[in-house]
């Protein structure tokens, strides 16, 4: 297979292996672990130096390694983004119906497009913590639906559909009656615990539609989640490839997955929290620096903030800034924004269009429409806690925020391709 077929079926597995962000952790660390990375707890003392690790942190992970000479002022290469996607969560008291009809009480997550979620078979996924603090990871397979009303009911739904996030976006899961039902038993059962012991769950809803390419040409490729695993896949896949061809005189490459980037990154586990510093901190502090050293180290430092960003929609091209119109399959996007939005500056484009000369990658520069306000990244969280130089780049894409999201095939590759050069020192 050429390296975008390649690329593009690995992601599809990634992803179908995620369902949420535990499971996106979870399955990189195995993958780290079966690539050499040793797992490490954060309770423990390090011995720190040269190898490779990685730490979970609830939904996020980081992931490093080490050269051989680094010292106290060896600065690092940074790769950041998230696991977590727009859905909807499990409330607490979550079985629910009426009309005969079994539902779960879900709570919208982060912005999704809640018509595409409309008339799909959904499953929940996410993890539960028993009485005694251990977690267990759960994943149901097809489960539930949101349907859709007939346009019988609706003749005008043609002419816009107005969904309520409390009274329209209950999904069915069974028939009977809620009062003997239990939907947080069905899960224990699923991950083979007594619904007794469960103190507590974060549960969410996702697609169970597999990955697809497809087009004219193969051109396509269609999934959930590809904002932001598309981004993750492309650090962990990169982070592997560089700890396998190690330089003994680059950077401290650093995958940085964070999660809630879709609801602020206000927890410990996303951008704004501790978890980066915290890691950079200690992996400094294994390599002998002082507080000195590590200011230096830090200066010397570059952050890629990769995440999702929008390709020309052919049937709202007025949506998009008239001179800048990216396209799929035309390599990464650069994100800029005049408001800081994104990060990137004047040194961090240089720097990014240097490494994607260097490794062979096309890529495109990306701004928003004047009237049409851009979202945000961890990007600026990440520059403003640590003061690193950091761009933002992503993958293009058409229907972001939707249940199931559209790319090109070669994109992710291309990233891929130009993290493992940024790990490996370039630029």
């Amino acid at each position: 297979m050429s390296p975008a077929p390649a690329h593009i079926s690995d992601l599809g597995a990634y992803v179908s292996a995620s369902p949420s962000s535990f499971h996106a952790v979870f399955e990189a660390g195995r993958r780290l672990a079966a690539a050499g990375f040793r797992r490490l707890e954060e309770q423990d003392a390090w011995e720190g130096g040269a190898g490779s690790y990685f730490v979970l942190r609830d939904g996020a992970l980081i992931a490093w390694t080490v050269p051989t000479t680094a010292g106290p002022t060896t600065g690092f290469h940074i790769l950041g983004a998230h696991t977590d996607s727009p859905s909807f969560k499990l409330k607490p008291k979550p079985t629910t119906g009426k009309y005969g009809w079994l539902q779960a009480g879900v709570e919208v997550y982060g912005g999704p497009l809640l018509n595409s979620w409309l008339d799909r078979e959904l499953a929940l996924a996410g993890r539960l913590t028993l009485h005694d603090g251990t977690e267990h990871l759960v994943a149901t397979g097809p489960l539930l639906r949101f349907p859709q009303l007939a346009i019988h009911l609706d003749r005008a739904v043609n002419d816009g559909l107005a969904l309520d996030k409390q009274r329209h976006m209950n999904p069915v899961w069974g028939l009977g009656d809620p009062a003997d039902a239990d939907l947080l038993g069905l899960l224990a059962a699923r991950a083979e615990v007594d619904p007794r012991d469960v103190g507590g769950f974060d549960v969410v809803v996702a697609d169970t539609q597999e990955p697809r390419v497809f087009g004219a040409q193969d051109e396509f490729f269609a999934s959930g989640r590809l904002d932001n695993l598309s981004s993750v896949h492309a650090g962990l896949t990169a982070i592997i490839d560089a700890a396998g061809r190690p330089l003994a005189d680059g950077p401290i490459a650093v995958l940085a997955a964070f999660d809630h980037e879709e609801v602020g990154s206000g927890s410990r586990s996303g951008a704004s929290g501790p978890f980066l510093e915290d890691m950079l901190l200690r992996i400094s502090l294994g390599l002998g620096a002082g507080a000195e050293e590590r200011l230096r180290a830090l200066a010397s430092s570059f952050c890629v903030s990769a995440d999702a960003g929008h390709a020309v929609h052919p049937n709202y091209a007025e949506r998009h800034d008239p001179a800048n119109l990216p396209v799929l399959n035309g390599g990464p996007l650069l994100k800029i924004n005049a408001n800081q939005r994104y990060t990137t500056d004047a040194p961090g484009a240089a720097f990014w269009a240097a490494l994607c000369r260097d490794s062979g990658v096309p890529y495109q520069e990306f701004v928003s429409n004047n009237v049409m306000p851009c979202g945000s990244t961890i990007g600026p969280l990440t520059a403003t806690r640590l003061g690193i130089r950091t761009v933002d780049v992503g993958t293009p894409l058409l229907s972001m925020h939707s249940a199931r999201e559209l790319c090109g095939v070669a994109d992710p590759g291309h990233l891929a391709t130009a993290t493992t050069a940024f790990f490996r020192g370039g630029r």
